[in-house]
C-alpha cells in the first residue's frame, strides 16, 4: 500500500529523495518575497563584511596578495551569504539505496541526510569521505547505469569539479578538476547516455575582483559563454568545448544525443536577475523594466533594458564531428518561462515533451519581482502552426506550446511532474503545484493532467495556511509499511 504526500517545507535548501522502491523527485526551498530586497541584504552584508580589509590595504599601499587559507575561508563565506540570499532550487532525483533516505543539497554546503517528516537534520552526506565541497542543486541521474553525476563550485581553484556516484550511493567512481579559469555559478548539469554537458556562461564571482574595488558578482554579456561535451570518465582535457552566443541560462530542460549531434535544450533570458542592480539604483525600477513583457522578436534584443529578463525555450545542436553550432529559439514571445521540467524517465535521452512554469509580465512588472501566473506544455516534436513571431520578416521555427493559465492573481511557486502508475507514454501524468490567490489571500495545490493541459485542474486542494511564492512541494510515494508509528 501506498501513501502520496505532497509536502510544504521551510527548508531553505534543496533536497533531494531516495526510496527502496524507486527514486522520486523532491523539492524543498524557500525564495525570499523579494529578489531585489535580498540582493540589497547581500551587498550590505558584503560590504561590511570587507570594508576593514579594504581599508588596511588601501592604507598600506598594498598588491592584493592573499593568503589562499583566507580565500577558502572567505569564499565559503560569501557563497554562504550568496545561496541563502538568491538562489532557488528545484526538483532532482537522487539515486536508489537499500534504505529510504532524504537528502538536502544547496550550493553553499554538503549535502545533509534529513528527516522529511521532522525536517531534523541527521548528518552530512560526502560519499564515504570522498566528496569535499558542496554539489550542484540540480545533479543529474545518468540513464542505463543510475549512477549520479554531480559537480562542485567554488571561489578559488579549483574553481569546478566534477563527480559520478555510484548508483547504490557508496562510493565517489570519478572525480576531475574541470580546470575552469573562472568561477562561473554554473546551476545545472546536463547529460546524455554517453556524456556530461557543462554550462560556463558569464556570470561569475570573483573575490580578486571584489577586492579590487569591483563587484563579487558579475553578469557580462561581452564576455565568452561556452558549452562542454565531456566522456562521462573523462576530464578536463577530453572536453569539446563549443561557443555559444552570450545569454544567461540557469536551467537546462534536456539533453540527448541525435547522429552526431549533442542537442541541449534550456530556459535563457539575455540579462541576469542575479546580481540585480548597482548599490543606489531604484530597484523597483531596475526589474520592472527587465520584467516587462517582449511584443515581438524585433524587440528582443540584447541592446534594450526593458525586456531582458524575458525568458524563452532555446535549442543549441552541437556537432561533435564538424564542431558546427545550431543555435534557435523554440518559443516565440508570447510568455517568459522557467523552472522546465520533464518526466524523469526520460532525463539524458530524447523526448517529445516538456513543462516550464510562465510568467505573468505585467504583475511581474508592476511588483518588480518575478510572478508565474500559469504553466506550459512544449510540443519538441510538433511546429507552431499558428506563430506570429518573425525577425526581420522571417518566421522562426517554433515548436506547439499548450497553456494552462490560472486565475486573475493568482500565482504558482514548485511546481513538478508526477508519472502515472502503470503508463508508459512519456506525457501520462499529472502537474501539482502549490497557487496562491492574492485576492481571496488563500492557498491551494493544483493537481493538472498533462494530458488534458488546457482543462480545468482535476483536483484542488485548499491549504490551511499561506504557501510564500519560492516554497517548493515534493510529491513522494511512501510504502505504508515501511513508516514507523511517529511518522504516521
Amino acid at each position: 500500500m501506498v501513501r502520496r504526500l505532497y509536502t510544504i517545507s521551510t527548508h531553505s535548501s534543496y533536497a533531494m529523495a531516495s526510496s527502496s522502491h524507486l527514486a522520486f523527485r523532491v523539492n524543498c526551498c524557500l525564495q525570499r518575497p523579494s529578489v531585489s530586497d535580498n540582493f540589497h541584504r547581500l551587498k550590505t552584508s558584503l560590504s561590511s563584511t570587507f570594508k576593514p580589509f579594504l581599508r588596511e590595504l588601501e592604507q598600506l599601499s598594498l598588491r592584493i596578495d592573499v593568503s589562499k587559507a583566507f580565500f577558502k575561508n572567505t569564499s565559503l563565506r560569501l557563497l554562504d551569504v550568496f545561496v541563502d540570499s538568491m538562489f532557488e532550487f528545484v526538483d532532482q532525483p537522487l539515486l536508489p539505496s537499500q534504505a529510504r533516505k532524504y537528502y538536502s543539497v544547496a550550493e553553499n554546503h554538503m549535502p545533509q541526510e534529513i528527516n522529511m517528516f521532522t525536517l531534523e537534520t541527521l548528518g552530512n552526506w560526502d560519499v564515504n569521505g570522498a566528496w569535499d565541497r558542496p554539489f550542484t542543486s540540480h545533479p543529474k541521474r545518468a540513464p542505463d547505469t543510475g549512477e549520479l553525476v554531480i559537480i562542485g563550485v567554488d571561489a578559488i581553484k579549483p574553481f569546478m569539479q566534477l563527480g559520478i556516484v555510484s548508483a547504490d550511493g557508496k562510493r565517489l567512481v570519478h572525480k576531475v578538476d574541470l580546470k575552469f579559469n573562472r568561477c562561473s555559478l554554473t546551476h545545472d548539469i546536463g547529460l546524455t547516455r554517453r556524456y556530461n554537458v557543462i554550462m560556463d556562461f558569464p556570470l561569475t564571482l570573483d573575490i580578486q575582483r571584489l577586492l579590487r574595488g569591483g563587484p563579487l558578482i558579475k553578469y557580462d554579456k561581452a564576455e565568452y559563454a561556452r558549452i562542454g561535451i565531456m566522456p562521462r570518465y573523462g576530464d578536463a582535457d577530453s572536453i569539446k568545448w563549443f561557443q555559444v552566443e552570450s545569454s544567461s541560462t540557469f536551467h537546462l530542460l534536456n539533453c540527448f544525443e541525435d547522429g552526431h549531434q549533442v542537442v541541449v535544450r534550456a530556459c535563457r533570458a539575455l540579462d541576469s536577475i542575479i546580481p540585480g542592480p548597482d548599490m543606489g539604483v531604484d530597484k523597483l525600477e531596475w526589474f520592472s523594466r527587465r520584467l516587462k513583457q517582449v511584443e515581438s522578436v524585433d524587440e528582443y534584443s540584447s541592446d534594450s533594458e526593458d525586456g531582458s529578463l524575458f525568458s524563452r525555450c532555446c535549442e543549441w545542436r552541437l556537432n561533435m564531428k564538424t564542431g558546427d553550432v545550431e543555435e534557435r529559439y523554440l518559443t516565440g514571445t508570447e510568455f517568459s518561462m522557467d523552472f522546465p521540467m520533464i518526466n524523469g524517465d526520460f532525463t539524458g535521452v530524447k523526448n517529445k515533451y516538456g513543462y516550464t512554469q510562465v510568467i505573468d509580465c505585467s504583475a511581474s512588472s508592476d511588483s518588480g519581482m518575478a510572478k508565474y501566473g500559469g504553466l506550459a506544455k512544449l510540443h519538441f516534436e510538433e511546429p507552431d502552426t499558428d506563430q506570429t513571431n518573425s525577425k526581420d520578416g522571417q518566421y522562426e521555427k517554433l515548436i506547439k506550446v499548450d497553456y494552462h493559465k490560472f486565475e486573475q492573481n493568482t500565482f504558482c511557486t514548485g511546481a513538478a511532474f508526477v508519472p502515472k502508475p502503470g503508463s508508459h507514454e512519456e506525457d501520462d501524468g499529472w502537474i501539482i503545484t502549490f497557487v496562491h490567490n492574492e485576492d481571496t489571500n488563500m492557498s491551494k495545490a493544483y493537481i493538472i493532467d498533462t494530458r488534458r493541459f488546457t482543462s480545468k485542474p482535476v483536483a484542488k486542494i485548499t491549504l490551511p495556511c499561506r504557501v510564500p511564492y519560492g516554497f517548493h512541494g515534493a510529491f513522494m510515494p511512501i510504502l505504508l509499511g515501511n513508516l514507523t508509528a511517529s511518522e504516521y
